[in-house]
């Protein structure tokens, strides 16, 4: 029961070597979506090991038996193994709670704060524009969608670049990336091996939109050039807003041009190898911990005298 448990706690430290390979192996829309399906897969598996190895832990104190109705002692592994690891567990289980509720708050209140600016400027469709000498653009998620612009970012770019970068930032709200950036934040709060994850699903997320871009403008350098120099106009100042509002100017920029200046690959619709070997760890890992919180619940059924053991 307890290697079950271990084996979602250590499967998803493999999975950052995966998911920075997956955007090269896949489209971009198809590396967004296997990425985010398994860090979902993977955050839940060690959630639920920690969980029942916390609850485990819990049931061999005889004040947690009693409120459990054990009859008979719960069926474990010795107690030093157990009890040390159920704390540790427990410890874990509770900094990765604090940290995703600060997390949360964080990103509520400057949503509501990027929210509360946007209405307060006269939109022109779903464009809104706010004086700003500092140069930014980012999708605003929300209803209705909006596409924020400082006058200095405009002032940055020539009219075909300005519809590049609104292209971009439109792909953002019509995919709903905010989404995917919101879970990618969520996953990496749930075990410290998914934070690279969670970079490779932003970088994902940019890359779809990118594309897309280009598909509206028809023209790839284009797009390109928009992007460059809009990232160049931020002189790599870290914006402030929140996280789960995509922009055009995150990620690896540099990574992004190139993919942009090479000729757009063919469709594919095999499932790269890479990728299935990253799901398959995301199944091993919810699989593992499903199996050994089962077999912890059947233990507990016996330890109450409601089955032979």
């Amino acid at each position: 029961m307890i290697t079950l448990l271990l084996v979602p706690l250590l499967l998803p430290w493999a999975a950052p070597a995966l998911a920075r390979r997956v955007p090269a192996h896949c489209s971009p829309v198809a590396a967004l979506w296997a990425l985010t399906v398994s860090a979902v897969l993977l955050a839940g598996g060690s959630v639920a090991a920690l969980g029942t190895l916390t609850l485990t832990g819990l049931l061999k104190i005889p004040a947690f038996a009693a409120l459990g109705d054990l009859v008979h002692p719960l069926r474990t592994p010795s107690e030093r193994v157990l009890l040390p690891l159920a704390a540790l567990a427990a410890g874990l289980l509770t900094l990765a709670v604090l940290t995703l509720l600060l997390s949360l708050v964080r990103q509520s209140a400057g949503l509501r704060t990027a929210r509360a600016a946007a209405d307060r400027r006269p939109a022109a469709g779903d464009l809104c524009i706010i004086d700003s000498p500092r140069p930014d653009a980012y999708a605003l998620p929300g209803r209705p969608h909006r596409i924020v612009v400082t006058t200095a970012m405009l002032r940055s770019l020539d009219a075909s670049e300005r519809e590049a970068l609104f292209a971009h930032e439109r792909a953002h709200n019509a995919g709903g990336h905010h989404w995917f950036l919101a879970v990618a934040e969520l996953s990496a709060h749930c075990h410290p091996a998914l934070r690279p994850v969670r970079d490779a699903i932003r970088l994902a997320v940019e890359r779809a939109a990118d594309e897309a871009a280009a598909g509206t403008v028809g023209d790839r350098r284009l797009t390109a050039r928009a992007i460059a120099r809009a990232a160049l106009a931020t002189n790599g100042r870290a914006a402030d807003r929140p996280t789960v509002t995509p922009a055009a100017t995150t990620g690896p920029v540099p990574q992004r041009v190139a993919a942009l200046m090479a000729p757009a690959r063919p469709a594919r619709h095999a499932v790269p190898w890479i990728a299935a070997l990253l799901a398959a760890c995301a199944v091993l890992s919810c699989a593992t911990a499903a199996t050994g919180a089962v077999r912890v619940h059947e233990d507990i059924e016996v330890a109450q005298g409601e089955t032979g053991g």
